[in-house]
């Protein structure tokens, strides 16, 4: 059954704060007063808290996503490595074979210039 403040439209809060030494207010239980909210108002706020809980959820289940994802690459880069040494051992070598054969091609051109002359 619906109190009356219910049927109007409004929620009564109690609202309990207390003075610190500072003069601040705080909430701890042993005042009393009251507070008035709009059902609109409360709608509202439970909307937004709803919408919140969703969000969170949402980037939660981006974060589990991107560290799978980053897991994934991780392997891969893994198992790639020892490729990629391999690779580059590779340009090594061609580089050093490159260089003898650009050595011995000059050698011979020197040789043809000595002929020439």
């Amino acid at each position: 059954m619906e109190s009356e403040a219910q049927q109007s439209g409004f929620l009564q809060l109690e609202v309990f704060e207390t003075m610190d030494n500072d003069g601040q207010q705080y909430s701890d239980g042993s005042g009393a007063g009251a507070l008035t909210v709009s059902v609109d108002d409360f709608s509202a706020l439970e909307e937004r808290i709803r919408r919140a809980v969703e969000l969170v959820k949402r980037e939660r289940q981006a974060r589990a996503a991107a560290e799978e994802r980053a897991t994934t690459a991780e392997a891969q880069m893994r198992l790639q490595t020892p490729l990629l040494d391999q690779l580059q051992n590779e340009i090594n070598a061609m580089r050093a074979e490159r260089d003898q054969v650009r050595q011995r091609v000059e050698r011979l051109m020197a040789q043809l210039d000595a002929l020439e002359l």
